[in-house]
């Protein structure tokens, strides 16, 4: 009986022996399992996160290129935005200087009026003693004219001024005198009958008639030369037709046109 019962106690510690082990066995392999999924999980997190940081890696790298690109896209801007100041700067000279220069030409043209006015004025008064039919002044595009006829100047035909037109011609050449910075200009001018006679042909005789002018104010009224001109104009520049006695009168004229200098204003228009 004793042997029986030491046989049951040694069966059942060693059949508790075996048992122990393979419950702790069970138990680690359920660690390491859990152990291992843990550890698949953390391996799934970081493999998101890496995937995240790529990603966002690559959007700052974008990001980076758009700021540069808006770098350039502001540099070029304020590049063009110095030039058109620039440009803005130099049209403001430009569109100032060509309003002085506006200023300037108003100036002498209201200038060149007042003088033009106050010559024809002068003139005027100079040869008030003849009457509209010998002589005419008026005022036109910036000019005096001083037309004289042929009956006051010349016999039918010559150029040989009457005492009259000499008379005429001495009373202008002192108001002339008393203006040295008038430009004469003397054009001789017929009507469309053919001349007959010493002259050539009307051209000869306007010509002629002109230049008798001349010497009479240059020489006679000392009236600087250098400001003289003449021209004949025969019968291609009537002041009316030429089919009546009257409008054939009327183009048998010398006229003497009167200019203010116009350096300044010149010199003003070539700048």
């Amino acid at each position: 009986m004793k042997n029986k019962a030491i046989t049951i106690v040694i069966a059942f510690s060693a059949l508790l022996t075996s048992c122990v082990p393979k419950r702790l066995l069970r138990q680690s392999e359920s660690k390491v399992s859990s152990l291992q999924k843990d550890s698949a999980d953390q391996a799934g997190k970081i493999a998101d996160l890496q995937s995240r940081l790529g990603s966002l890696q690559s959007d700052i790298e974008n990001l980076n290129k758009k700021i540069s690109a808006l770098n350039d896209q502001n540099n070029a801007l304020g590049q063009q935005t110095s030039l058109q100041k620039n440009q803005l700067n130099l049209s403001k000279e430009e569109l100032e200087k060509l309003r002085q220069r506006s200023q300037q030409l108003e100036q002498l043209l209201e200038q060149q009026k007042r003088q033009t006015q106050d010559l024809k004025t002068k003139m005027s008064e100079a040869l008030n003693s003849f009457n509209s039919n010998e002589l005419t002044v008026t005022q036109k595009n910036g000019k005096v004219y001083v037309s004289l006829s042929e009956g006051l100047l010349f016999p039918s035909g010559s150029a040989v001024v009457n005492p009259r037109g000499v008379d005429a011609l001495a009373k202008l050449a002192a108001v002339l005198n008393l203006n040295p910075d008038i430009s004469v200009n003397i054009e001789g001018h017929t009507d469309s009958i053919p001349i007959r006679g010493r002259y050539k042909d009307n051209w000869d005789l306007s010509t002629a008639r002109a230049n008798a002018i001349v010497r009479i104010l240059t020489d006679n009224y000392k009236v600087d030369p250098v400001r003289v001109e003449a021209s004949g104009h025969s019968k291609y520049d009537p002041v009316d037709i030429n089919s009546t006695p009257e409008g054939r009168s009327r183009n048998r004229r010398t006229e003497i046109i009167l200019s203010p200098k116009l350096d300044e204003m010149y010199k003003l228009l070539e700048q």
